[in-house]
């Protein structure tokens, strides 16, 4: 779970994080997720594999201010060797409650930008998408 603070620039005038910084935030905990999974993009891309985001979609349930802090659920909720798609919640640190969901749905490209199949090209990363898609599914049980 990758935690932050809600700084006072994230917000706009009404004093309401801007619904850009959302997705700025899915960026950081999968960061944050594939790093614990030890799998960064650094190590990633010292193998040649370059993993563009496809897209990315948001569900805004209720606003957060200047100074919340929030924890970020990340999972893996589809994965097959080619395609990864992330699920997140973003989460109030004061009440528990959902403050938004998502997903970011992304591919994996060699350095040429030619697709990749993991399981062919990078056996051990694959392993470890394929466990954290299996921790994904317990987790949504």
């Amino acid at each position: 779970m990758y935690r932050r603070k809600v700084f006072y620039y994230e917000t706009d005038q009404m004093g309401i994080v801007h619904h850009s910084n959302y997705i700025r935030w899915f960026e950081e905990a999968r960061i944050d997720y594939m790093e614990q999974m030890g799998l960064g993009y650094d190590k990633m891309e010292e193998q040649g594999i370059i993993s563009p985001v496809l897209s990315v979609e948001a569900s805004y349930l209720r606003m957060l201010h200047f100074g919340d802090s929030v924890q970020i659920e990340s999972w893996v909720k589809e994965y097959n060797g080619i395609k990864l798609t992330v699920g997140y919640e973003i989460v109030s640190g004061r009440t528990g409650k959902v403050h938004c969901r998502g997903v970011s749905k992304h591919c994996f490209l060699d350095r040429t930008g030619r697709p990749l199949a993991l399981k062919q090209s990078c056996p051990q990363i694959h392993t470890l998408f394929m466990k954290a898609l299996e921790d994904g599914r317990k987790r949504n049980k």
